[in-house]
């Protein structure tokens, strides 16, 4: 099979193109024709060298996937072959990823894909609205129908899937981009208000808004300014973060806690199975209904997996302000 894949981690340049071994599926797994996959900015980071776990030689790049069941394993009782799926948590925790004409995956990471979604659509969802799922739920932001939420940055990855299930849960959902056109994609995606955070005075006009402050804050920025956040939460606001793994940001502890705001902060990958299994369900539902619709900024074949490496580094390390969305790529 076809598949991008590398030897030695560095820069998108390490990336190669080539045939690599079809993977068989074994014990509760099974083999899935990929159909599209996504760029996530952590496949960029495991890339280049994060030493976040060991990885296989030769490295198949990418966390998600949908397309269509090929073959299946013993022990598998969820799916059979010829169903659609989709999926996360590939290319993570030394799996092998997804950026391969086919990719072995154990079947409680996939989830049924709609007859009316397609398989780019599907896969431009997966870990970002798996992330803003567990990010929004219970054990974190516990959002509620009528209640107020701040998203910083609502057009990127995860911003733009906040937005819309905030919406779809029933809040009130304000947020920040960078462009006027980027302000235009927050609006379709639902947003109730837009900020311009380039030539508009955020704070100053959002608690024009809401005197009381918002009640709960989704920072994308990954070195956030707490100093801004705290200053617009409401009373015991909920707040979650995105931030890198090495921020270090100051942090106003007496006005924090006056408020009585809490902190959240946590990992996709090391959710259970059962837990994303909830996630994916209501993912699937929302797509089917067309309340989840995801921004494709670019798409790219397999054989040019290096640039889209590059094209999601350029924006993610260096704001380069060129990507609006998901990068997908098709074998």
């Amino acid at each position: 099979m076809k598949a991008a894949y590398f030897e030695e981690t560095g820069p998108p340049e390490v990336i190669q193109y080539g045939d690599l071994p079809t993977p068989e599926p074994g014990e509760g797994q099974v083999l899935v024709k990929v159909g599209a996959a996504a760029l996530n900015p952590i496949d960029t980071y495991i890339r280049n060298g994060a030493n976040y776990w060991e990885l296989p030689k030769p490295f198949v790049t990418g966390s998600d996937l949908a397309g269509t069941i090929e073959a299946v394993g013993h022990g598998t009782k969820k799916f059979m072959v010829g169903q659609r799926v989709w999926g996360t948590n590939q290319g993570l925790v030394g799996r092998q990823g997804t950026f391969a004409e086919y990719a072995v995956v154990d079947e409680h990471w996939l989830y049924a894909t709609p007859d009316n979604v397609t398989d780019e659509a599907a896969a431009a969802c997966a870990l970002t609205g798996v992330t803003a799922h567990i990010g929004l739920g219970a054990d974190n932001a516990r959002l509620k129908p009528g209640e107020t939420i701040f998203v910083h940055g609502g057009s990127g990855g995860v911003g733009s899937m906040v937005v819309q299930m905030a919406k779809a849960i029933g809040a009130t959902v304000l947020t920040t981009a960078g462009s006027d056109e980027k302000a235009e994609l927050c609006k379709e995606l639902g947003a109730d208000h837009i900020f311009n955070y380039k030539t508009q005075n955020v704070a100053e006009e959002l608690l024009a808004i809401c005197p009381g402050g918002v009640n709960v804050i989704w920072e994308t920025v990954r070195e956030p300014d707490f100093d801004f956040l705290v200053s617009i939460a409401a009373e015991r606001c909920r707040m979650v973060l995105m931030a890198g793994r090495d921020a270090r940001p100051p942090f106003p502890v007496g006005p924090f806690y006056v408020k009585e705001c809490s902190l959240h902060g946590f990992v996709m990958f090391k959710a259970t199975p059962e837990e994303m299994a909830v996630c994916g369900e209501d993912i699937s539902r929302w797509l089917a209904e067309g309340k989840l619709k995801p921004r494709i900024g670019k798409e790219f074949p397999l054989s040019e997996a290096a640039a889209a490496h590059q094209l999601q580094e350029d924006n993610t390390l260096r704001q380069a302000g060129t990507l609006a969305g998901k990068i997908v790529v098709k074998p």
